[in-house]
């Protein structure tokens, strides 16, 4: 492919969305590192919130303007496991997710490293394992547990209860991984074993 058709690939709208949510995750580690107070608790929340949306709109925008590319595809589930694992190392850093929560935060870690790892030994067999609805609902309750713990601390005031409610949530899509980790592993075994 020569330098002007990859051009509009590399320079397309959902290319661009994928490419902040990237460029999000070090913005919002370092809210957090650095000055956690309430209003970077506030600006990590808008961040979030902000990359959550471009990781719906891009895929939207790609699918409508007939702009799917394999660079999306490659980039996308990149930016949304380095979110979610930078966000949760954070969280579990600022204790903001402590004691036996943080076992949920290794259960959804270690099974977006999991399926990281067995979708590149599948694709090394042109094996390709689709996106399951649990799966979306899995993403989606990640998001919003995410959220409700990040702006906890600086939004108890306003909406008390919001952190327990958050990490509620947090263990939910903690189970809801360990069902959609097990089909990427039986997928990945059958595979094994056949070839």
């Amino acid at each position: 492919m020569d330098q002007i058709a990859r051009r509009p690939i590399l320079t397309s709208l959902p290319n661009i969305l994928t490419y902040g949510r990237i460029a999000a995750v070090p913005v919002l580690a370092g809210l957090l590192f650095f000055y956690d107070s309430p209003a970077s608790r506030w600006a990590a929340f808008a961040i979030f919130v902000a990359a959550c949306i471009t990781d719906w709109l891009d895929g939207y925008l790609a699918r409508i303007w007939e702009q799917q590319s394999n660079l999306g595809r490659m980039l996308d589930p990149i930016a949304d496991k380095l979110l979610v694992g930078a966000t949760l190392l954070m969280l579990v850093y600022t204790r903001s997710i402590d004691g036996l929560s943080v076992w949920a935060a290794l259960i959804i870690l270690s099974r977006e490293i999991l399926v990281s790892g067995l979708r590149e030994f599948l694709a090394e067999l042109n094996v390709k394992i689709h996106v399951t609805q649990l799966a979306k609902w899995k993403t989606a309750f990640q998001f919003i547990a995410l959220a409700m713990i990040l702006v906890g601390p600086a939004a108890e005031a306003y909406i008390p209860g919001i952190t327990d409610a958050g990490i509620v949530i947090l263990w939910m899509s903690a189970i809801l991984t360990l069902f959609t980790g097990y089909d990427y592993l039986k997928a990945g075994i059958r595979h094994a074993i056949e070839r």
